[in-house]
């Protein structure tokens, strides 16, 4: 191909779908990065060029590092940093942060906030979005902070089901929500797309994510759909 990069934005990237990619294209033809970014810090955020094996390996959809210039934090619910593998909020630091919402400043005083790990007057973002450091210091991405729910006392990130679900033999895509049952209360329910030419055995796949999954987090039912249904700009519409 001509092309010499593909840089992927806007979704988390499942990085388990790019095997089909790599069986056909070399490696560094084109070269693939994830990044992660939002408007308000003009744009992008952090980035991780992607190679085969680093694809195959990976069971999340991995952001990687903060671009120069900028700083990133994961942080609990009072500002403080949490450790590698423990999930928390996502604020960026740095000076390509916007001056804040136009005609907002309600919004803007409630997400742009106070640096504590920088100079006096340094601010930094509240993204809304949920991830973790790994081992290896770099960020893996797991959605929105709303789509983290608490269910029968314990609080679960959905993103993290959907990147385990996800990896399932024959899956292609995969979305989990808690839905309300008359009779059992709330439960959290799967729903996939299999590969094409693929068959899945929902069974199956609950026995698979049950190995990586404490109880807790593992769908009850997995729901097999021709397709996901998306908004008018094509994101998924929950």
């Amino acid at each position: 191909l001509a092309l010499r990069y593909v840089v992927f934005g806007g979704e988390a990237l499942d990085l388990s779908q790019l095997g089909r990619w790599y069986s056909r294209h070399d490696e560094g033809a084109p070269r693939l990065v994830n990044m992660y970014g939002i408007t308000e810090t003009t744009v992008h955020v952090t980035h991780r060029e992607l190679d085969r094996e680093f694809a195959a390996s990976s069971s999340a959809s991995v952001i990687g590092r903060g671009i120069p210039g900028l700083r990133v934090f994961v942080l609990d619910g009072w500002l403080r940093p949490v450790p590698p593998g423990v999930t928390g909020e996502l604020y960026v630091a740095g000076p390509q942060l916007s001056r804040g919402y136009v005609g907002r400043a309600d919004l803007t005083f409630g997400r742009f906030v106070a640096c504590p790990f920088g100079v006096s007057g340094e601010r930094m973002y509240r993204t809304g979005d949920v991830g973790r450091w790994s081992v290896d210091g770099e960020l893996e991405y797991f959605g929105r902070s709303d789509s983290q729910v608490q269910l029968r006392g314990f609080r679960i990130e959905l993103g993290e089901v959907e990147a385990v679900l996800g990896r399932c033999a024959g899956v292609a895509q995969a979305v989990v929500l808690v839905r309300d049952h008359a009779v059992l209360g709330e439960r959290l329910i799967g729903y996939v797309v299999p590969e094409v030419g693929a068959v899945v055995d929902e069974a199956e796949v609950l026995a698979e994510v049950s190995v990586h999954l404490p109880v807790h987090m593992v769908p009850s039912v997995v729901v097999v759909l021709g397709a996901l249904p998306l908004t008018a700009n094509g994101k998924l519409d929950r």
